[in-house]
């Protein structure tokens, strides 16, 4: 096996690359042939393919087995969630949909910064931001590749510095949660355990960041699966299924479940569900 690949075996219906990272949760991953995805993830560059009941990492070593296994997900069993899930009829359609669905654990202050961009508007130019973000200010770690610049990085920029990005308003929501950052203000490691209501109200003083923010970063980036974000798609699946919220028995891995009802509802939008 060469140095830098990577291979670990999961179960074929416990990890699809392809809704897994065309769901909506992360923006620095790209299809570039028929179940290959290229990415930029813990500063590196990867490369994945679904192979049979194998997942081939390239562009990682054995040593970063611990931070591949965290970032995916990998050591937990969905089959159990997925089963319990699956006991509401609304949930167990969205499932069967697209089982593969898992939840990564990315780097807090990127997932920030990313769905800060990610207000009011579409995939592609989410990504073009991000995109130009990191060629600006990250660190070139391939060839046309930088990783996602650090908060301390951008904190001391001012508007006028991230004109190249086109981000529009966002620039000013982007600063104001860098210097947060840096301050200590925001403290990632205790978002992941404290009270979510409390961890919701600490990242909303950020300028721009509302509930719907607050809780991708605390789903995507804090690994809070009790977090569940609602845009859009979800608030009609809640009206039209759960008028009277969503079932306090599933909290515990709602997350996971507003996900799956998410990419449902977002590629079968005329299905009826």
């Amino acid at each position: 096996m060469d140095s830098d690949r990577y291979i670990m075996k999961i179960d074929i219906n416990a990890f699809d690359p392809d809704v897994t990272f065309d769901c909506g949760q992360c923006f620095r991953w790209d299809k570039i042939d028929e179940g290959i995805w290229k990415g930029i993830a813990l500063g590196r560059s990867l490369e994945v393919k679904k192979d049979g009941d194998w997942l081939c990492i390239s562009g990682a070593e054995k040593a970063m087995e611990p931070k591949l296994r965290k970032y995916f997900d990998l050591d937990r069993d969905y089959k159990p969630v997925l089963e319990a899930l699956s006991a509401d009829p609304v949930l167990k359609k969205a499932i069967k949909f697209a089982p593969g669905i898992r939840i990564l654990r990315q780097e807090p202050w990127e997932t920030l910064c990313s769905f800060i961009i990610s207000q009011n508007n579409n995939i592609p130019r989410i990504k073009g931001i991000v995109s130009r973000l990191c060629e600006n200010f990250g660190d070139k770690i391939g060839e046309n590749e930088y990783s996602f610049p650090e908060a301390s990085r951008l904190a001391p920029l001012n508007e006028e510095d991230l004109a190249p990005l086109r981000s529009g308003f966002r620039a000013r929501y982007i600063l104001d949660a860098a210097r947060r950052v840096v301050s200590g203000e925001i403290d990632f490691d205790a978002l992941t355990y404290i009270p979510l209501a409390d961890a919701r109200k600490i990242l909303m003083k950020i300028k721009g960041v509302g509930p719907k923010v607050a809780d991708c970063v605390l789903l995507f980036g804090c690994g809070r699966l009790d977090a569940f974000p609602i845009d859009v798609w979800v608030k009609r699946v809640l009206a039209r299924f759960y008028p009277d919220g969503f079932p306090e028995e599933f909290a515990k891995y709602g997350g996971i479940a507003q996900q799956f009802l998410f990419h449902y509802a977002r590629c079968c939008p005329d299905s009826g569900f």
